[in-house]
Order: C-alpha cells, then structure tokens, then sequence
C-alpha cells in the first residue's frame, strides 16, 4: 500500500540551527532516503519552496479568487512529502517516526494511504 507522509515543520527552524546541526539533520534525511532507497519502499518525494512564493485559490461569491500566500491558521508549515510503498499502516508511522523534524521537535509528519483512481486505498 502506499502511503504520502506529510512533511509539517515550523518555518524558519533550520535558520536557528548551527552549520554543524544543519548538516546533522540534512544528512539523517539523506540517510533514511537513502535506506527507504535501498529497501525499495520509498516512490518520491519532494522539498517545497519557501510559503511566501505560494498561491491560495478559493471560492469567492461567484469565482475562483487567487490569494498570495497559504495563509493558514497554523504555526506550522507544509514543507514537503515523501511517498512509501510499504506493506502496513504501521510501518508508515514507523518511518515517519524517524524522520529528522519528528526526532528533533522541528514539526509533525502526517501519514495518509493514497486511493487509486476507484477511490480505494491503494
């Protein structure tokens, strides 16, 4: 089954990290991507850019109204995802349980099944 793991982190925590704590935690990711590589459990995955270059469309009246930034009610941020294939739910949070911002108590990582194009869990 695969499963999207949800990157949520706090903006702005790398910049209050040493070079030294920096490239710690870059190189746990490159690290765990490495394995998920390895065991054939990782499908993608991908950093977003910083929020300030997003767009927010919502519905406004009677039209699609376009809003620079994501403006959400949350400390947090949506910073990226990693997409696994693995065989239960649990290993899913068991990797994202690993994942360097979790560890270090940068941000959360939320673990959703992917539905096919039949709207089943994939």
């Amino acid at each position: 089954m695969r499963y999207m793991l949800l990157i949520w982190n706090r903006p702005g925590f790398a910049e209050e990290l040493s070079e030294r704590e920096r490239t710690d935690l870059f190189g746990e990711v490159d690290a765990l991507m490495a394995e998920l590589t390895e065991s054939g459990e990782l499908v993608g995955g991908a950093a977003l850019a910083d929020p300030s270059t997003a767009r927010t469309v919502r519905r406004h009246g009677d039209r699609p109204e376009v809003t620079d930034g994501p403006f959400l009610e949350s400390k947090e941020q949506f910073a990226g995802y990693v997409t696994v294939d693995c065989d239960t739910p649990e290993r899913a949070a068991e990797i994202a349980a690993r994942w360097p911002d979790v560890r270090w108590g940068f941000g959360a990582l939320e673990v959703r099944a992917l539905m096919d194009e039949g709207g089943s869990a994939q």
